[in-house]
Parts: structure tokens; C-alpha cells; sequence
């Protein structure tokens, strides 16, 4: 592959990273790769059999690597706040907002929110807002990366109806929740550049990957021919979860990263190495992004200092 590689990440070595969703796809190898790279990891993942044997993963493929498992249910926000507040130390460099769910039938979080708006973005949103004091710790080259998807095309935030309830589509609920992923990460670069922080806020997105997301919603629906459909296209059509977190890393790693901005596959959005990528301009909308961040300020009782 032509551009850049896994092996133009810069030393990671004294930096503390946060990845959610770290057991498995993009998640798996991010973290992977930073600790390969020097990082310290934390694994922050939903389930604790799945994210112990990820740990013991990394460990076994990076000797050496100083990396560790703590639970994270993003749809819990009682999860996000002890997360937040057991995690030792007084400093994070970066922290990746990977974890994320697709296209599921309709679902609610344990605080009532619609399953996709409130795991992808308003969890994330929360464990941020937490975190943040210690990113400012950090310093410069402190950095969050938000994961959205080339489908926030699909729509944008709609803030009559956040949780769909009028009418619940799912693919329409992921879109948004990948628009509100874009959204945030424009108002939180608006926000950390007002306030002088020396953190700098960017997206990424994997481009078309083969990853567990994509089967997860058939799966729970029984759905035996659809999710063999599924798994057919990820062998064929999909480049692989190391390609597709490429991106990421980039926007991890990568000097050249300014604040808001989102990288993603060279080649249409699809695959193929990180280039910065195209978005919706309602992505960039400042009123949208603003009124964004009140509800979810409100929704999750987090506010940023």
C-alpha cells in the first residue's frame, strides 16, 4: 500500500492511551499498534471476558507492552463515571472514541436514550467531558479522536426527535449518531481553541472494513441469511480492520493533524491508505454543533470546564 503505513506511527513511548471498544475490529488493532509503538493502553471495553482475552492479545503480539483491561459500558452512564473515576494515574495523551454500535433493531440504553445516539455519541460525549482534565494534564500533543463513518450522510441530528421515537429507522439512527460524532468534534475543537487547551480534537473513520459491527444488528435479530449476506460482502468487498484503522492512527499519530479534522481511506471514502476526508457541511454547522452540545450536556448531566 502506497501513503502511509502502521510503521510511520512517531514513539509513543511515556503516553497513556485510552481506546473504547479496544477488544475486537479497529478498536483491537488501534490499540495494538500504539502499544507496539511505546504507549501505555487502556483497553476500555464493554465486556470483561472478551477485553481480559484482548489484553492477553496485545500482550502475546507486543512483548513488553504495558497494557491493561477496565470495564466501559457506554450505554450505562453510571459505567462512564466509574470508568472515569478508577482510572489511575493524572494524566491521558490520547483517547480514542471507537467503541460504537450499527444499525440495530430498536434499542434503549439503561438511561432511556434511543441504543445508537446514546452508545456512539452520548456515552462517548460523557466519558470525554470526564476525562478532559486529565488531557489538559497531558499537555501539548494531547488528542481525542472521535470515530464517525462515511454514512453520516445517511443524516444529521435531529434535534425534535433525538431518539426517533416518532419513527425508528435503523440505518437513519446510525447515520445520525455518526453526524452527531462530526458535530461534536467540531464544537469540542471550536471550544479547546477559545480556551487556549492545547488538546487538539479530530475524526476518523475506517472507510468500508471487516469488522464484527456490521453483523451485530442481524445477529441479534436471528437473521441467519442476512448476516451469511453480510459476512459474503466483509470477505469480498471489505478491506481488512488493520487497513481500516489506518485512519485512525493517523489522526492519532500523525503531526500534520489539525483540530476538526477528519481523515479517512484515500480511495472514495472506501479503502486504500489516510487521507483527509470529504463530510457533509452540516458537520461544520457551528448552531447545530452548539445546540448539539447543550442537550447532551443536559442528557448526560456532564459538563465541561
Amino acid at each position: 500500500m502506497n501513503g502511509w503505513t502502521a510503521n510511520d506511527i512517531p514513539d509513543q513511548s511515556g503516553r497513556t492511551a485510552v481506546v473504547t471498544g479496544a477488544n475486537s475490529g479497529i478498536g483491537y488493532v488501534t490499540a495494538l499498534e500504539l502499544a507496539r509503538h511505546g504507549a501505555k493502553v487502556v483497553l476500555a471495553c464493554r465486556d470483561a471476558t472478551r477485553g481480559k482475552a484482548a489484553e492477553e492479545r496485545v500482550r502475546a503480539a507486543a512483548p513488553g507492552a504495558e497494557v491493561v483491561f477496565a470495564p466501559l459500558d457506554l450505554a450505562d452512564l453510571s459505567s462512564v463515571r466509574d470508568f472515569a473515576a478508577g482510572l489511575p494515574g493524572d494524566r491521558v495523551d490520547l483517547l480514542v472514541n471507537n467503541a460504537g454500535v450499527m444499525a440495530l433493531p430498536e434499542r434503549k440504553t439503561v438511561d432511556g436514550f434511543e441504543m445508537q445516539f446514546g452508545t456512539n455519541h452520548l456515552g462517548h460525549f460523557a466519558l470525554t467531558g470526564l476525562l478532559l482534565p486529565r488531557l489538559d494534564e497531558a499537555g501539548r500533543g494531547a488528542r481525542i479522536v472521535n470515530l464517525s463513518s462515511g454514512l453520516h450522510v445517511l443524516g444529521t441530528v435531529d434535534p425534535r426527535d433525538l431518539h426517533m421515537e416518532h419513527r425508528y429507522r435503523r440505518w437513519i439512527a446510525y447515520g445520525r449518531s455518526k453526524s452527531a460524532n462530526l458535530l461534536f468534534t467540531h464544537e469540542l475543537a471550536r471550544r479547546l481553541a477559545a480556551a487556549g487547551s492545547p488538546v487538539v480534537a479530530a475524526a476518523a473513520h475506517p472507510g468500508y472494513a471487516s469488522t464484527n459491527l456490521q453483523t451485530a444488528g442481524v445477529r441479534m435479530e436471528e437473521r441467519a441469511l442476512a448476516e451469511r449476506a453480510v459476512e459474503l460482502l466483509n470477505r469480498t468487498v471489505a478491506q481488512s480492520a488493520e487497513e481500516g484503522a489506518l485512519p485512525v492512527l493517523h489522526a492519532a499519530t500523525a503531526p500534520d493533524v489539525r483540530p476538526d479534522d477528519f481523515f479517512g481511506p484515500r480511495l472514495l471514502m472506501w479503502r486504500g491508505a489516510p487521507a483527509r476526508s470529504w463530510r457533509a457541511a452540516w458537520t461544520r454547522d457551528d448552531r447545530a454543533s452548539a445546540g448539539l452540545w447543550a442537550v447532551s450536556e443536559r442528557m448526560t448531566g456532564v459538563g465541561y470546564l
